[in-house]
């Protein structure tokens, strides 16, 4: 913790020197009501101004001169970052080697990964819910880094706070679509009440990433749906029947 923020780190990005990140949940912001309290998220129904204010703090606590987002649409697209934005372009991941940058991915359910190569100074964030899993998103924000000059056997990723399989019930027709496009998946589910299942989908982000021949991968195995106090959830929202929901933000920056 620094700044009062309170957020969960990786040991092996931990390790890398040059390389600052972490993983925020909704403790340590301004922000009141749903949003309680450090809700990062700028598609929240949040004040403007708390978002802002929330996002500030990250970035002091991290010690970042900018911290970016893009406007999440569950793709595989991924954008390199050389300067920051004032317009969040569609996409799920980012990739950069410029210091001083923090790419932040925005969740309340879905997978964050951090990406670095810190022999090369190169970083990258991505967006993984399932669909954008599906899609390949791990894959091109490795593929992006190696263009940017790392090496991919190097990269060194970290599966953020994510919903839990135990919190995760899917219907007969999601397992359906895995089995027919993703070889393996009939280990990433278990079964449930009736016809459902308990979908893995840390475990899914695993696979793909394995399959990507990148070096070591952590994840720091926290389920967000389940731990109400430490992050938002949408699915736990869901079953609440509450207008919106709060964002984690999950960063990573090159620090020189």
């Amino acid at each position: 913790m620094k700044g009062g923020i309170p957020f969960e780190s990786s040991p092996v990005l931990s390790k890398l020197s040059g390389v600052a990140h972490g993983f925020f949940g909704r403790r340590g912001g301004v922000s009141t009501g749903l949003y309680d309290s450090l809700n990062v998220g700028e598609g929240s129904g949040d004040r403007p101004s708390n978002i802002a204010r929330n996002r500030t703090l990250l970035a002091a606590t991290l010690g970042a001169d900018h911290l970016l987002s893009c406007y999440q649409v569950h793709s595989a697209s991924v954008v390199p970052v050389q300067t920051p934005w004032t317009v969040r372009p569609q996409a799920d991941a980012m990739v950069t080697d410029v210091p001083g940058i923090g790419l932040c991915i925005l969740t309340a359910d879905c997978t964050p990964v951090l990406f670095a190569d810190g022999g090369a100074g190169i970083i990258g964030a991505a967006h993984a819910g399932w669909k954008g899993a599906l899609a390949g998103v791990l894959e091109k924000t490795v593929e992006a880094m190696v263009r940017l000059g790392a090496e991919r056997t190097r990269i060194q990723a970290a599966i953020g706070p994510t919903i839990g399989q135990a919190s995760y019930e899917v219907g007969p027709e999601f397992r359906d679509t895995f089995m027919a496009q993703s070889a393996g998946s009939e280990l990433l589910f278990l079964p449930g009440k009736g016809d459902r299942f308990q979908f893995d989908l840390p475990g899914f982000a695993r696979q793909r990433l394995d399959a990507s021949g990148i070096g070591q991968i952590t994840d720091i195995g926290h389920d967000t749906c389940a731990m109400e106090d430490t992050y938002f959830s949408n699915r736990r929202r869901n079953h609440r029947g509450e207008p919106d929901y709060g964002r984690n933000g999950s960063v990573i920056m090159l620090t020189g």
